[in-house]
């Protein structure tokens, strides 16, 4: 699809990744207990724009080593399957309390809040660069069309499950909160799945 190797498989991991308990989760989290549904769509939203500037910087990056030097690109491959894979063991030997991060929101800047939190991970970009190859068909990459499609395509999960998120945000923290362990499970559940991303790159 476009240049898309393995489209499910790319939303599959797309679904896995937003599982995983980081700052922009803690963030939507918190916008919706204080302001409600409405506030944790704005900070979905900003979310999905600090993502979009994020991957788009790493597309450029991606885009120049493609078409320049595509040995380099398979290089990029196996370094993302390694990094994945080095992703997924972190999260094996994560001990209860080291997934959670809560990031405090102010009522009435959550959109700009979150966009923020988004946009000041710097390991976001790098994550990208390891992501996006192991789901690029060389032989039917099309540009800038692929590249779109990924983004649009990031864009509407990250919607969907960050809305249903908000819908049970109440919930969910309270569970979290009282049941490390489920949090804990979960996580290295994210990990066994990164781990096998990266092998099965290396198979391919």
């Amino acid at each position: 699809m476009h240049g898309i190797a393995d489209f499910w498989a790319f939303c599959a991991a797309i679904v896995v990744f937003l599982a995983l308990p980081g700052p922009g989760t803690f963030a939507l989290l918190g916008a919706t207990s204080k302001g409600g549904f409405r506030a944790g769509a704005a900070a979905t939203l900003g979310l999905i724009l600090g993502d979009q500037i994020l991957l788009w910087l790493a597309v450029a990056g991606v885009a120049a080593v493609l078409a320049a030097h595509p040995a380099w690109f398979d290089a990029i491959r196996w370094a993302g399957a390694g990094y994945l894979g080095w992703i997924g063991w972190k999260l094996l030997r994560a001990r209860a309390g080291e997934a959670a991060s809560p990031v405090e929101i102010t009522p009435g800047r959550y959109l700009r809040q979150a966009l923020l939190i988004t946009v000041l991970n710097p390991k976001a970009i790098v994550f990208y660069m390891a992501f996006f190859p192991l789901f690029i068909d060389p032989a039917r990459h099309q540009g800038l069309p692929t590249y779109a499609a990924m983004a649009l395509t990031i864009a509407l999960i990250t919607a969907l499950w960050c809305l249903t998120l908000c819908a049970f945000a109440e919930r969910i923290a309270a569970r979290v909160r009282a049941h490390a362990r489920i949090g804990l499970a979960l996580q290295r559940l994210a990990g066994l799945c990164m781990i096998g991303f990266g092998l099965r790159l290396l198979r391919s």
